[in-house]
């Protein structure tokens, strides 16, 4: 039987977001004190291509903060790919301590589809 999920995605494990960026072949995230345009934010910081300054994720209450002036600093298509990466690779690793198979299968308009499967291959 199929289900087709929808995800509101709150950031808050390290090693999905480590994944995620090893995924998009980004540079790994730096903890610390980030300057964004106006504010210093505590938090997890991913560098983006092209972006002018970093998105940063704060872990404990899932959220990230970010400037980009409107799409002039940074392509938020960048920051979708990776918050998409980050909930493939933290509900597959959460599918898989249940003991399901997962399988991924990227669709043209590029979203994910994850299919589960009880018990593994066979």
């Amino acid at each position: 039987m199929s289900h087709i999920v929808t995800v509101e995605v709150r950031v808050r494990d390290l090693q999905s977001l480590q994944a995620a960026c090893r995924r998009l072949e980004l540079p790994q995230p730096v903890p610390g004190r980030h300057q964004l345009f106006s504010a210093t934010v505590e938090g997890l910081a991913v560098r983006l291509p092209q972006w002018r300054f970093p998105v940063v994720f704060n872990t404990s209450i899932g959220n990230v903060a970010f400037d980009d002036y409107g799409g002039r600093w940074g392509d938020r298509r960048h920051l979708d790919a990776l918050l998409q990466g980050y909930a493939v690779e933290h509900a597959t690793t959460q599918a898989r301590r249940q003991g399901f198979t997962v399988l991924e299968q990227p669709l043209e308009d590029g979203s994910i589809r994850l299919s589960l499967l009880q018990g593994g291959l066979t």
